[in-house]
């Protein structure tokens, strides 16, 4: 008999009628014994269906094999569908990311610290000034945040596009190549470009040959559809993976070149001013350059940087380095190279006006059509410290960045880390000397770590004397040292006359991966008296134990740069003075090969090599104050 449906029961389940319960006993016993039985038969049954299965030899197991039912579902013995668990896919690269810094290693989530008192900015009376336009904003906060990840996914697009190739400033590689341990000679120039010119400097009597510190080549692989969009001749349009170097020089131009035959992809770019620096193609792949000017030598007085569309030359903006606003208002150069967070679509670049500009570019840019516009609207942040003169605020360093973290240095020897979201200074210290080296970062065990170091410069008020250059990893974090160590070097302390050639650390350091993962590699110019001598030197990164040291008879101030071959052997490619490239073992010091780069119709010309190289697929492109330009491929 069915229950009525409107009335509710406190028991939800059915209660028989109460009857004689001993039969019920006797059969509830028998039921549990069966049941039980039941049970440790299967649990018999299952074990030995399972060493049949890992047992070929067994009687059973042909009997008890795992099958596949109607469904195509994999069936135990038993009966029981077996499902097998889908291992989680290794991560794939992209063929537009590096891969020297495969798998991303950063994990991204390490917190800012709280640094001492000496180092906050209340500890050393810091002023701080956001503008918008001429608006001093209070409390501010960027809308769209700025957020960088593992320089893995610092570019959407192949090649080295920045200064040390992202925001960590640690890879001036791309690509690996064979090297033959049978052959004597594993350096071999195979193209020059020896047109680049000269233009006078606007305050002193000499003129800007050649490229400059730091002068660093980029190396964009297009896509073939942005390649079609701009302005290249029509042989090298039409090429397939075609690699194109710019680089900017001392005579006023940027130039572009084929990187595998050294020949023009298309007309210099005239800016008519000097550039010193390194400049920055968009991360996106988008056809934008952003280029900052070394001296005031062009149109008097409209000194800055600017950015240009690649596929006509277009001047899209330009911020002037005259800047009223700044503490240092009489300079304008920028020497920094450029960083893009992509997603924020945001312009960070440091200035000699001692400002760091941030700037929301607002860009659009239709591949199909090529129509490419920019609306950049600019926040600018500057500081000072008690006791510090504007004029000693310049940057010069380019910033490496981590999340939302900026790092970089001043002419006063201020190292500052500043929080990019809210435009503050986080924690600043003074170092032993001036530094125009860009700092390097890296995560490890959940600690974030700075590499730096300075140049001889002001430590004693002569022309010539020998000085240290000092060394450091910082916790970038709090700002405090973990190690700390110096080299003596020389240097002639000649900036008012012109031939400032400053000893110490001018190269940027090298963070070592894969095989050298455990060292930081540091070089030291002017260590055996006024214009002779370099030192590298590899660190323990632990603890900063010297492991090995290579010794060079001519100085430079160009950075050393960490390749790797097939195989992932390390080695370091180091310029110098002489125009000479040495090819060192960087497990242990020793040099495997070298050569001196010459131009053909000038073998005696003495080719100083001040910028940076990069090496891209075996291909190594530096430029050199003897106005040339050079390829030299690794074998």
């Amino acid at each position: 008999m069915g229950r009525p449906e409107n009335v509710r029961y406190e028991n939800q389940f059915y209660r028989p009628r109460r009857v004689n319960n001993n039969g019920l006993y006797i059969l509830f016993f028998v039921t549990v014994v069966l049941v039980i039985t039941t049970i440790v038969l299967a649990v018999v049954t299952l074990k030995k269906g399972k060493k049949d299965l890992k047992d070929p030899t067994s009687a059973s197991s042909s009997a008890n094999a795992i099958t596949t039912d109607d469904q195509g579902q994999t069936v135990d013995p038993t009966g029981i569908i077996v499902v097998t668990p889908t291992p989680t896919p290794a991560p794939t690269i992209e063929d537009y990311q590096n891969q020297h810094l495969y798998p991303a290693k950063a994990q991204m989530d390490v917190q800012i610290g709280t640094p001492k008192d000496q180092y906050s900015p209340s500890g050393r009376g810091t002023t701080e000034v956001v503008y918008r336009e001429n608006e001093k904003l209070t409390d501010y906060h960027r809308e769209d945040e700025i957020h960088f990840g593992d320089p893995l996914y610092y570019q959407q697009v192949g090649g080295i596009l920045t200064f040390r190739g992202n925001n960590f400033r640690n890879c001036a590689t791309w690509g690996t190549f064979s090297l033959d341990p049978a052959k004597e000679q594993h350096l071999e120039q195979i193209w020059e470009y020896d047109k680049i010119g000269a233009l006078n400097s606007s305050s002193w009597s000499f003129s800007w040959f050649g490229t400059l510190w730091t002068g660093q080549p980029l190396a964009v692989k297009w896509s073939y559809n942005v390649q079609q969009l701009m302005n290249l001749y029509p042989e090298k349009k039409a090429k397939q993976n075609l690699t194109e170097i710019i680089i900017a020089a001392g005579d006023g131009y940027i130039y572009f070149f084929d990187l595998e035959d050294g020949q023009k992809t298309r007309d210099p770019l005239k800016v008519g001013f000097t550039i010193k620096g390194t400049p920055a193609v968009d991360p996106r792949g988008y056809p934008i350059l952003y280029v900052g000017q070394g001296d005031d030598n062009g149109e008097k007085g409209r000194i800055g940087y600017r950015i240009f569309n690649l596929m006509n030359f277009e001047e899209i903006h330009y911020q002037a380095g005259l800047d009223s606003r700044a503490y240092r208002s009489t300079w304008g150069a920028c020497d920094s190279s450029p960083i893009i967070n992509a997603e924020a679509d945001t312009l960070i670049y440091p200035s000699e006006n001692g400002m760091i500009y941030t700037v929301k570019l607002n860009t659009q840019f239709n591949p199909d059509t090529g129509i490419l516009t920019m609306n950049p609207q600019t926040i600018a942040y500057k500081y000072i410290f008690e006791g510090v003169e504007g004029k000693q605020l310049g940057i010069e360093s380019s910033m490496a960045i981590y999340d939302h973290y900026g790092w970089c240095t001043d002419n006063a020897g201020n190292l500052i880390c500043i929080d990019l979201n809210s435009m503050s200074l986080v924690w600043s210290r003074k170092l032993d000397d001036d530094s125009d080296v860009t700092p390097v970062l890296e995560e490890d065990n959940g600690h974030v770590y700075l590499y730096t170091g300075t140049e001889v410069d002001w430590q004693r008020n002569e022309l010539d004397y020998q000085g240290a250059s000092y060394t450091y990893k910082f916790d970038a974090m709090t700002g405090d040292v973990v190690w700390q160590t110096s080299q003596d070097c020389h240097t002639h302390n000649g900036a008012n006359s012109g031939d400032d050639v400053n000893g110490g650390m001018l190269g940027t350091p090298i963070v070592g991966k894969g095989s050298i993962s455990n060292l930081v590699i540091f070089s030291y110019c002017m260590t055996k008296g006024q214009y002779s001598g370099n030192l590298l030197v590899a660190y323990d990164k632990q603890t900063g134990d010297v492991v090995w040291k290579y010794e060079m008879k001519m100085y430079t101030w160009s950075s050393p740069v960490d390749i790797y071959d097939d195989n992932g052997n390390a080695y370091v490619l180091i310029c110098d003075s002489y125009g000479q490239v040495h090819l060192v073992d960087a497990t242990n010091g020793q040099r495997l090969s070298y050569i001196r780069m010459t131009r053909s119709d000038n073998p005696d010309l003495k080719h100083n090599v001040e910028s940076s190289p990069i090496v891209v697929d075996g291909i190594m492109v530096v430029g050199t104050r003897g106005q040339s330009i050079f390829g030299v491929k690794i074998s």
